[in-house]
């Protein structure tokens, strides 16, 4: 039976969104294209329909996560009442955020693994990663764009790195403690300008 065209881009809509949620709670390892199709309520036969390989899927799924990702940054530091970059930290740097990988920021879920991926998936995660900087220059003070650019290279790793340290231990009270002191630092650093 043939699917039409619109049924199709559905079913890759599904794949990717199921996609982009388990492996950033699982890893790419942790998860195999059968589970993948299963749970998008799709045969493991109709895969190949849409994608080449695990790897077409793992460089299509990370586009999707730091596309959502990207998207709800923009709106959160667009809609901000005061301070983007704040509202920004305020958001992203949260125990909800450290107990649902699977909704959040690709970088602390699969930083390490991405570094060993392919160079089509890391072609992805390069375009991603710069977006991230742009759209942080864009909201960050500074005299030039080298400075800015800078400022926001070293706000964005300080987030990553403060969310990768929190999901980290198994003490709430330490992580907590820890998205804070990132969250204030942070604060600090750009009001410092």
């Amino acid at each position: 039976m043939r699917v039409s065209r619109e049924r199709m881009v559905e079913h890759r809509e599904k794949i990717l969104s199921s996609a982009a949620k388990r492996f950033r709670e699982r890893g790419f390892e942790g998860i195999g294209v059968a589970e993948v199709m299963k749970e998008a309520g799709l045969t493991h036969g109709g895969f190949y329909g849409h994608f080449a390989s695990k790897e077409d899927l793992i460089a299509c799924a990370t586009e999707r996560a730091m596309s959502d990702s990207a998207a709800r940054w923009e709106r959160v530091m667009t809609e901000a009442k005061g301070d983007p970059l704040q509202a920004l930290t305020e958001n992203y740097l949260t125990l909800r955020h450290c107990k649902d990988p699977g909704a959040g920021c690709l970088f602390p879920s699969l930083g390490g693994e991405l570094a060993r991926q392919p160079v089509t998936v890391r072609r992805v995660v390069t375009e991603g990663l710069q977006r991230f900087i742009q759209t942080l220059e864009g909201f960050i003070p500074g005299r030039g764009e080298v400075v800015r650019r800078k400022r926001a290279i070293a706000a964005y790793a300080s987030l990553v790195g403060g969310l990768v340290l929190a999901r980290s231990t198994a003490d709430s009270a330490l992580a907590e403690e820890i998205l804070d002191t990132v969250a204030e630092s942070l604060s600090h650093s750009v009001a410092s300008v």
